[in-house]
């Protein structure tokens, strides 16, 4: 407990110093500009939720209750926001998908048939994007231009099975794959091209070994000229090189290295002695 103290304190210093950093206006950023859509995503003033309002769901999760306070930059191609359940990634990665146009439902940017009333989440009401020339040119233009998908993995799965070789999706009958073989053939179908593309546990239906694949495709999209912002809690996946990192948990969020990654720790320690989990578990 005390080292975990004393990592959250850090942590806490560290965003104060960061936020004067701010204030001063001495930020340098490292956005790649010509792969990068967004730059970031904030809560303007005039739309931050009143005192009442920030009582409630979801702006009472740390994560959101800090993104109502300061920004959050996204500073490479691929970005991964990794936490717990219920430590409000997910609420952050659809509100992400929204400031981009995106159906927190999920699908692909500027898709003709989509819901009929698509309802946006509460922190996506409020949530802007601050895009780069080159997202404000895809926003701006024609259909056919517009590049983008969100895949969440509450609906990833019906999209395998109902949009194989509906036009403008991929060919492959996808309902007759495993679900992980369905998945990656999504993603290589519909993640091909310079685009703004968000995931939400993208993992669930991946082994060991696609979830390595999946990691090669990602890097690959990085490098090619698309932007990802990922939630999940596969310490693989946020393994991709190159890749940068937020944690999400009790205090907010906060940029680490891989290897610093609470999940990372606890996984390293599992695998070097389960029982020492197991026994607060199983009788």
């Amino acid at each position: 407990m005390g080292r975990r103290a004393d990592r959250r304190a850090r942590r806490r210093a560290g965003r104060r110093g960061r936020a004067l950093v701010r204030r001063m206006g001495a930020v340098s950023r490292t956005t790649t500009r010509s792969s990068v859509f967004v730059d970031r995503v904030y809560v303007p003033e005039g739309l931050a939720p009143g005192r009442g309002e920030r009582g409630r769901w979801p702006f009472t999760v740390p994560a959101v209750a800090q993104l109502l306070e300061e920004d959050l930059a996204f500073t490479r191609p691929v970005t991964f926001l990794v936490g717990d359940n219920g430590s409000g990634k997910s609420t952050l990665v659809e509100a992400v998908a929204e400031s981009f146009k995106l159906d927190a439902y999920g699908g692909r940017l500027a898709r003709v048939h989509g819901r009929p009333d698509p309802t946006k989440t509460p922190l996506g009401e409020v949530l802007r994007a601050d895009t780069t020339r080159a997202g404000a040119r895809m926003l701006a233009g024609p259909r056919k231009n517009k590049k983008g998908f969100f895949l969440r993995a509450e609906t990833a799965f019906d999209m395998t099975e109902n949009l194989g070789g509906v036009p403008g999706y991929w060919d492959e009958d996808t309902s007759r794959m495993s679900h992980g073989e369905g998945f990656l053939t999504m993603f290589r179908a519909m993640f091909d091209a310079p685009g703004f593309y968000v995931m939400d546990e993208p993992e669930a239906a991946l082994s060991f070994t696609s979830c390595l694949q999946l990691v090669g495709v990602m890097h690959q999209m990085g490098e090619s000229g698309a932007q990802v912002v990922c939630a999940t809690h596969s310490p693989i996946l946020a393994s991709t090189p190159g890749a940068d990192i937020v944690e999400i948990g009790d205090d907010g969020f906060h940029r680490v290295q891989w290897e610093d990654l609470e999940l990372v720790d606890h996984w390293r320690r599992y695998m070097s002695n389960p029982a020492a989990y197991l026994r607060h578990i199983v009788p």
